[in-house]
C-alpha cells in the first residue's frame, strides 16, 4: 500500500509540473497591449517568471523523482548523510545568482522610473474614497499650494481645524496663493493626457492609502497621505484606458475607477482650454444649500462619482447630468421617468431595471433615511 501511495504522489507533481507549464504557455491572460515607454517594466517581470519557473519544474521534478527512486522498502534501510558542504555551497551560489538577476533589473528600472525627464508635463492626482480627480498647472507651470485642513482658531488650548476640502475647494485649495489662481482643476474621474510627451505624475490622497494603476501604462503607485509620490510615462498611443485603485481603501474599493484618454496634442489642448481654472471656480461659486452639499458628500463618500458623471461623461455607469425627470431608455426597449420612485430603486436594487447599453455592475446600497433624502435632492439639483 506505502509502495502505491508513492508512486501516485509522485505521478501527481510530474502532472502538477507539466500541467503548470501548459496552463502558462497556452493561458488566456497575458499581458495586455503597452501603451507607454516602460517595455523594460515587462522584461523585468518575464525574467521573473523564466527563473521561477526554470526552479518550479527543476525542483518538482527532482521531488517526483526523489520520491518514485528512492521509495518506501520494508527490507531496507535508509541512509543517513549529516551533511553535504559541495552540494549546499552550489545551492546557495546559484540560489544567490538567481536573485541577483531578479533584483538587478528592477533596481534599474525603479531609478529611471522616479528620474523624471526636466522636459515632463506635470499632473496631479488626488485620491479619496473612492473616486479620483485632477489637476493642471496653469500657464504659469506653477501649482498653488494645497492643504487638506485648515487652521480656524488658535488659542491657549491649541489650535483648531476644520476641512479644507469641501464640496465648494474640492482639491484642498490655499486662498491667497498666487500660483493657485490659475490652476485648472478637474473635479472628475476622466482624465486626458497628450500623446507622445513626457507626463510627470504627482499623487496624494485625502484619507486613506490609495493606488494608481492603470494596466496599459505599466505603471502604478501608492498614494499615502501626508505625503507626494511621483512617476513619469510617456503615452505612446491613442486611445482609452481604465484607472483602477490597486490599493484596498474601504467597502467601496471595487469602485474607485476612472477613465485615462490619450489624445493628440490638438484635441488635448481643445479639452484642456474647456477646464475650469481655480479663479473661475471661485468666481461662478454659488453656495450649496446644506442639504444639497451633505448629498454630494454622501455620493462622494460612496464612490457614487467613480461610475456616475455630472458633465455628461459616459463612464461605467451613466451620467447624472440632467438625469431627474428625464426619460430613461431601458436595456428591454421600454422607457421610465427618472423620478424619485425609479432612483430610489435604482440604488436598492440596481439590477432591476438596467440603462440601456450599461452592464449589470453596481451594488446595492442601503442609505439611511436622511442620506437618501440628501442625495435625492443632489440629483435634482444637478438637473437644472
Amino acid at each position: 500500500m506505502r509502495k502505491i501511495l508513492d508512486h501516485h504522489v509522485a505521478i501527481l507533481l510530474g502532472i502538477v509540473v507539466v500541467g503548470s507549464v501548459i496552463f502558462n504557455v497556452w493561458s488566456p491572460w497575458q499581458f495586455t497591449e503597452i501603451a507607454s515607454n516602460w517595455e523594460f517594466i515587462d522584461f523585468t517581470v518575464k525574467v521573473t517568471w523564466w527563473i521561477c519557473g526554470v526552479a518550479f519544474v527543476l525542483l518538482g521534478l527532482f521531488m517526483a523523482w526523489a520520491i518514485w527512486r528512492y521509495k518506501y522498502h520494508e527490507s531496507g534501510e535508509s541512509h543517513y548523510e549529516p551533511e553535504h558542504p559541495v552540494l549546499e555551497s552550489w545551492l546557495t551560489i546559484i540560489t544567490s545568482i538567481g536573485v541577483v538577476i531578479m533584483l538587478a533589473p528592477g533596481l534599474i528600472v525603479w531609478d529611471d522610473y522616479v528620474q523624471v525627464p526636466p522636459d515632463a508635463m506635470e499632473v496631479e492626482v488626488l485620491g479619496e474614497q473612492w473616486t479620483w480627480k485632477f489637476r493642471f498647472p496653469g500657464e504659469d507651470g506653477i501649482f498653488g499650494t494645497t492643504s487638506v485642513k485648515k487652521n480656524v482658531e488658535r488659542g491657549l488650548d491649541g489650535t483648531t481645524f476644520e476641512p479644507n476640502i469641501t464640496s465648494l475647494n474640492p482639491f484642498g485649495m490655499r486662498d491667497g496663493d498666487p500660483h493657485g489662481e490659475d490652476d485648472i482643476l478637474i473635479a472628475s474621474n476622466v482624465l486626458h493626457l497628450p500623446l507622445d510627451r513626457n507626463i510627470k505624475v504627482v499623487m496624494r490622497s485625502k484619507d486613506v492609502l490609495h493606488n494608481f494603476w492603470v494596466p496599459e501604462i505599466r505603471a502604478k503607485m501608492d498614494m499615502v497621505p501626508g505625503m507626494i509620490t511621483y512617476f513619469w510615462f510617456r503615452p505612446t498611443r491613442t486611445g482609452e484606458f481604465e484607472i483602477l485603485c490597486a490599493e484596498l481603501c474601504g467597502r467601496s474599493h471595487h469602485n474607485m475607477r476612472g477613465t485615462m484618454y490619450i489624445d493628440t496634442q490638438e484635441d488635448f489642448e481643445a479639452w484642456l482650454d474647456s477646464q475650469v481654472t481655480w479663479a473661475e471656480m471661485k468666481a461662478g461659486q454659488v453656495p450649496e444649500e446644506p442639504i444639497v452639499a451633505k448629498g454630494r458628500q454622501v455620493a462622494d463618500q460612496n464612490g457614487c462619482f467613480a461610475c456616475h458623471s455630472l458633465d455628461g461623461t459616459s463612464v461605467v455607469g451613466p451620467t447624472w447630468q440632467g438625469l431627474w425627470g428625464r426619460e430613461v431608455v431601458l436595456d428591454d426597449g421600454s422607457t421610465v421617468i427618472a423620478d424619485e420612485a425609479y432612483i430610489v430603486e435604482s440604488i436598492v436594487e440596481p439590477n432591476v431595471k438596467l440603462v440601456e447599453g450599461f452592464g449589470s455592475v453596481m451594488t446595492p446600497y442601503a442609505f439611511e433615511d436622511d442620506e437618501m433624502e440628501a442625495l435625492l435632492r443632489f440629483l435634482q439639483e444637478t438637473a437644472k
